[in-house]
C-alpha cells in the first residue's frame, strides 16, 4: 500500500511539472495556431542556464534565478521576433518548422557551451522527506506540485482579468476583430512565446531538482506534448487534468511493469497514450472539435 501510494503522489507531482510546461504549448497555439516543437529543448537550455548560474557562476539563489526568468523573457522575445515574425502569413507548415529547427539550434548550443552530460542543481527545496500516509515522498515532489498549482492559478486569474490576457484570448477566436480594437497581434505573438519559455524555464528547473540536469530534459517537453494531445490542443483545463494523468500512468507503469516488460517502459508509456488518444479521440479530452464541411 505504501509503495502504491508513493507511486500516485510522485507521479502526480511529476505530472502537474508536465501540464505547467504544456502550458507553453497550448499558449503558442491558441495564439498563433504554431505548434511549438521546440518545447523539451526550451526547458533543457533553461535548465542549464540555472546550472550556469547557480554552480558555475555561484550566485545565490535569490539572483541565480531571477536571471533565468529574465533570460527566458530574452529567449521568447528573440525567438519570436526573429524567427517566428518575418514568417507571418506563410503556410503554417513553414512555421512549425522553424520552431523544430530552433530547437535543434538550442540543443546544439547547450551541448557546445555544457558539454558535460549530466549534472545537478544546489539544493532547492528541504532534504528531509515527509510522510503522506504510510508513503514516505522527497520534499522536492511536493513543492513541485505546489509551484506548478499556483503558478496555473495565477495564469488563469492573469488570462480572465489582465488586459493582455483577455488580448491573448481575443487573438485565439478572431485576430481580426482584435486588430480592429487597436490591438497589436504581433504583440500578442510575442507576449505567448514569452510565456511559453518562462513556464518551460520553471518546469525545467522543477524537474532538474528531482532527477538532475541531463540532455534528456528533451524528452520531459515531449511527454508535455502527449499532455497537451491529451487534455487538448487549444485548453488550458485540459493541461491541469491531463498532466496529472500522464504522470500517474508514467510513474505506475514504471514501478509495476518494469520488471515484466524491461525498463524502457516508463519512457514509451506517455507516447502510447498520444497514438490512443488520436485514434479515439483526435480533439482531447477538453479540445474544440471542429467540423470542417466539404
Amino acid at each position: 500500500m505504501a509503495e502504491l501510494l508513493q507511486y500516485v503522489i510522485t507521479g502526480i507531482a511529476v505530472g502537474m511539472v508536465y501540464a505547467l510546461i504544456a502550458l507553453g504549448f497550448a499558449l503558442v497555439w491558441k495564439s498563433s495556431s504554431v505548434a511549438n516543437l521546440a518545447l523539451g529543448q526550451l526547458v533543457l537550455v533553461s535548465s542549464w542556464f540555472t546550472y550556469g548560474m547557480l554552480v558555475q557562476a555561484k550566485l545565490p539563489y535569490w539572483i541565480g534565478l531571477p536571471l533565468t526568468i529574465i533570460f527566458a523573457i530574452f529567449l521568447g522575445w528573440i525567438i519570436e521576433r526573429l524567427t517566428l515574425r518575418p514568417l507571418i502569413a506563410q503556410p503554417i507548415l513553414s512555421l512549425i518548422t522553424v520552431t523544430l529547427g530552433v530547437g535543434y539550434f538550442l540543443e546544439g548550443l547547450v551541448t557546445f557551451i555544457w558539454p558535460v552530460s549530466v549534472a545537478a542543481l544546489p539544493t532547492l527545496f528541504p532534504q528531509e522527506p515527509i510522510r503522506i500516509g504510510p508513503a514516505i515522498v522527497s520534499q522536492e515532489y511536493v513543492w513541485a506540485a505546489v509551484i506548478s498549482l499556483v503558478l496555473f492559478g495565477l495564469l488563469s486569474l492573469f488570462f480572465k482579468y489582465h488586459k493582455m490576457g483577455i488580448a491573448m484570448r481575443a487573438t485565439a477566436d478572431d485576430q481580426l476583430a482584435v486588430q480592429a480594437c487597436a490591438i497589436p497581434v504581433t504583440s500578442v505573438f510575442s507576449m505567448s512565446w514569452i510565456f511559453a519559455c518562462i513556464v518551460a524555464a520553471i518546469g525545467g528547473i522543477l524537474i532538474s531538482s528531482i532527477g538532475g540536469i541531463t540532455h534528456g530534459l528533451v524528452d520531459t517537453g515531449l511527454k508535455s506534448f502527449s499532455v497537451v494531445i491529451l487534455g487538448g490542443l487549444d485548453s488550458f483545463i485540459g493541461c491541469m487534468v491531463a498532466g496529472p494523468i500522464i504522470g500517474l500512468c508514467e510513474n505506475l507503469g514504471g514501478g509495476y511493469l518494469t520488471s515484466i516488460i524491461g525498463s524502457g517502459i516508463k519512457d514509451i508509456i506517455p507516447f502510447i497514450i498520444i497514438i490512443v488518444v488520436m485514434v479515439f479521440k483526435p480533439y482531447g479530452l477538453f479540445g474544440e472539435e471542429r467540423i470542417e464541411r466539404i
